[in-house]
């Protein structure tokens, strides 16, 4: 999240044909590639009544897959959280022989397809991938539940885990290298602990920041599909998420019921967006109230 200190002045489009071109082109193009597409998707959803919609979204699959999906942004936006804030941390706030390539790999799944993230996954512990034939001679079992590393549950959450790890990263990593280590130093020299340091010092300070990038790595991973199509085998009622659940029903062509899958997705992505239109104004409106005491 890049929010400047400074607000430069704005010019007028008023008297400049041109300005006013942009502005409605832009405008035009928002409303034909972004707006357009939204208000279809809660169309066809609720087209054949409520009664419908809901009966569509009340499906045993329908349910579970949204369940599973629930399930998999539950575990990947904690744990990417603490490794996010943990790297970008250790980044930041330390120098050591490979920061800039440990950077690039933690951000390499954002350049990466993630049906090339799921292929790879398979190649490493799929029946004929590097560990396959190691995990298929030994049984894992936890709390009487058999660990599959492949088209199970788990697979899905390793992968979307995979998948969303940088964004918090991306998030933190710019606030805490520009606060550099003095707060932390002068805290830890009146007696502060390390985690008293962090609580009190380094997490106010990267709040917003933080708020942004879970909610970036929540949405992300509730939209979820190439990587998860590879791993998941999509098997119906088991391993399909919202996403697959999508495009099984257009598959079976229940459009209405894949437009009513898509409205939830739809809805969270709105929501995500408020959530980040506020963060950002909170933090412009933070960084305004500091650059005006000092300059008084």
């Amino acid at each position: 999240m890049n929010v400047t200190a400074s607000q430069t002045p704005r010019a007028s489009i008023a008297g400049h044909p041109r300005r006013i071109a942009l502005v409605v082109i832009g405008t035009s193009l928002t409303a034909l590639l972004i707006l357009l597409p939204l208000v279809a998707v809660f169309y066809y959803a609720l087209r054949e009544g409520w009664t419908v919609y809901v009966g569509h979204l009340k499906n045993q699959e329908t349910v579970h897959a949204i369940w599973l999906t629930l399930l998999a942004a539950l575990v990947a936006v904690p744990v990417n959280t603490v490794f996010g804030i943990m790297a970008a941390w250790t980044i930041a706030k330390f120098d050591f022989p490979g920061r800039r390539l440990l950077t690039s790999l933690i951000e390499l799944p954002l350049s990466i397809s993630p049906i090339v993230i799921g292929i790879a996954y398979l190649f490493v512990f799929g029946m004929q991938g590097l560990l396959g034939e190691w995990l298929s001679d030994h049984e894992l079992i936890f709390f009487g539940y058999e660990f599959r590393f492949v088209f199970s549950v788990p697979a899905i959450v390793i992968v979307t885990t995979i998948v969303t790890m940088p964004f918090v990263f991306r998030e933190v990593l710019p606030l805490m290298q520009t606060q550099g280590t003095s707060e932390e130093l002068a805290a830890i020299s009146l007696g502060a602990s390390g985690w008293k340091t962090f609580l009190k010092v380094t997490l106010p300070n990267i709040k917003w920041a933080l708020i942004y990038g879970i909610s970036l790595t929540f949405a992300r991973s509730l939209g979820e599909f190439g990587s998860v199509a590879v791993v998941s085998g999509a098997v119906r009622g088991e391993t399909n998420t919202m996403t697959l659940q999508i495009h099984m029903l257009f598959d079976d062509a229940s459009q209405t019921g894949a437009f009513a899958v898509a409205s939830i997705l739809t809805s969270i992505a709105l929501v995500t967006m408020l959530v980040k239109t506020w963060v950002e104004r909170r933090e412009a409106r933070r960084l305004a109230e500091g650059t005006g005491l000092n300059s008084e």
